[in-house]
């Protein structure tokens, strides 16, 4: 790889040292390696809770990674601001001669990776992406026509014939000599960047290279059983390394290390969900249109009634089914919702309220800690059918069977739904079907302490089915 005198190395989606590609070449590569992270306010500006979960992880994550580097002697410098704007400003003050950093690849950040690359054409400054959140990218996977996979099942042959000489990757080691010594910098105060830490002083998931390592070798002790325990949302049984992942705190390449050890079938099990990762952000790269649109084109079709009062009750969780206001509650108190939640509230807003599910992918992208565009998008559209290897459209979920076979004694209801805990078991799916005697036996009214059903599920069943013919009929 050519030398260069000033690397910049511009954090972004990979808040680590350990096992960083991008950090890694530059440290190889460059005699003198200045390190910087961006809080972007084009993003920031379109955050309306100024206590957002994702900034304060952000902030935390920054704070030790800037640690980290200055024990290593050198700098991180921390900036507010359009990076559009302060990447040449950075590039110019300290006569950088490359720029390097991690691939993104959502179609906002592709547009401006671009438009930097542009600007910094003046200065002759090389710019180069590493492949660093994902194990296969863009078009590491294609079909032996050439053409991007859009169903999951070959796909996932296709990238396991690509992986089958890898069993583990080598962690790349730091060299950390080439560290440029500038001088300290402030970190950014989170009341600079106009947010407040969450209203829980504890935050629910530990940030950081720390809390990625932590949390790995917690999931680690119960991989094995994953594959029997990941759909009961009560237990501590899935990985949590989501959000992690989602901002570059562990390496994807250290958790793909884990996973394919094959030594159980929950590895086995995580090890698919990897695949899936890959694959929707596969999707994203090829078929950007699908951020906005249906990946299905004749699914735009789809007539949704959208009530209001629908939507509300269903982002507040009051629809009155209680796994799903359980899930949506979670959501709303923790910023996480566990992913067999994600598809029972997704497919009740769409398949149930008959509400759009760029209405719900949009509440998701503000409320999840992990928010991933490519996932979250993937995620919304197989619960609506809309997508690629999507759910067909006569398959809907019923949530009254979903809560029973799941959370058969409701205890993750009563953890989320506290006026639901004194509620017998016979009762905890469906206090609706709770006589009045019933209900004076237990201190409890339904419509008063608890929501009645806001829609029969039988009823809002044949209706969507409806929809959804008439929009494959046109």
């Amino acid at each position: 790889m050519e030398t260069h005198k000033n690397i910049l190395m511009w954090f972004r989606r990979d808040l680590r040292l350990l096992d960083n590609t991008a950090l890694y070449h530059a440290l190889q590569s460059g005699e003198n390696v200045f390190c910087v992270f961006v809080f972007d306010t084009t993003i920031l500006n379109e955050l309306k809770d100024v206590s957002d979960q994702r900034v304060d992880f952000i902030w935390r994550s920054v704070i030790q990674l800037k640690n980290n580097i200055r024990d290593l002697g050198g700098e991180l410098h921390v900036i507010k601001g359009d990076p559009i704007e302060e990447i040449p400003k950075i590039v110019s003050k300290f006569e950088i001669n490359a720029i390097f950093f991690g691939e993104d690849y959502e179609p906002r950040a592709i547009e401006r990776d671009k438009r930097i690359k542009l600007s910094l054409s003046k200065y002759k400054t090389q710019v180069r992406g590493f492949k660093d959140q994902v194990i296969l990218e863009k078009s590491e996977v294609l079909s032996p026509k050439g053409s991007p996979y859009t169903v999951f099942t070959p796909y996932k042959k296709a990238w396991k014939q690509k992986m089958a000489d890898i069993s583990t990757f080598t962690e790349l080691k730091l060299n950390i000599r080439n560290f440029a010594k500038c001088e300290l910098t402030e970190m950014v105060k989170l009341t600079e960047l106009g947010f407040t830490p969450p209203v829980d002083s504890k935050p629910y998931i530990e940030a950081g290279e720390t809390g990625g390592q932590e949390c790995l070798g917690a999931f680690e002790a119960r991989i094995h059983d994953y594959h029997h325990q990941r759909d009961f949302p009560h237990l501590s049984a899935t990985s949590r390394l989501s959000v992690h992942l989602r901002f570059g705190t562990i390496s994807i390449r250290q958790v793909f290390n884990l996973a394919n050890q094959s030594v159980s079938s929950g590895h086995m099990a995580w090890l698919n969900e990897l695949v899936w990762r890959d694959f929707y952000f596969s999707i994203l790269f090829h078929f950007p249109h699908v951020v906005n649109q249906s990946f299905k084109k004749k699914y735009d079709a789809l007539k949704f009634t959208n009530n209001q009062s629908f939507f509300e009750a269903w982002t507040n969780g009051n629809t009155g089914y209680p796994i799903v206001d359980a899930g949506m509650r979670q959501l709303n108190h923790t910023g996480f919702m566990h992913n067999r939640l994600r598809m029972i509230t997704a497919s009740f807003l769409v398949k149930d309220l008959c509400v759009d599910w760029r209405w719900g992918e949009k509440y998701f992208a503000k409320k999840l800690l992990d928010f991933d565009l490519a996932a979250n998008n993937g995620g919304w559209q197989w619960a609506a059918s809309t997508g690629c290897d999507a759910q067909p459209f006569f398959r809907i979920f019923n949530p009254l069977l979903q809560s029973k076979k799941f959370d058969e004694k409701g205890a993750f209801i009563r953890e989320f739904v506290p006026e639901l805990r004194k509620i017998p078991d016979r009762f905890i799916h469906s206090p609706s079907l709770m006589t009045l005697e019933e209900q004076e036996n237990y201190s409890f009214k339904l419509g008063i302490d608890y929501p009645c059903p806001i829609v029969s599920h039988a009823e809002m069943r044949e209706q969507t089915l409806k929809m959804y013919k008439e929009a494959l009929a046109q």
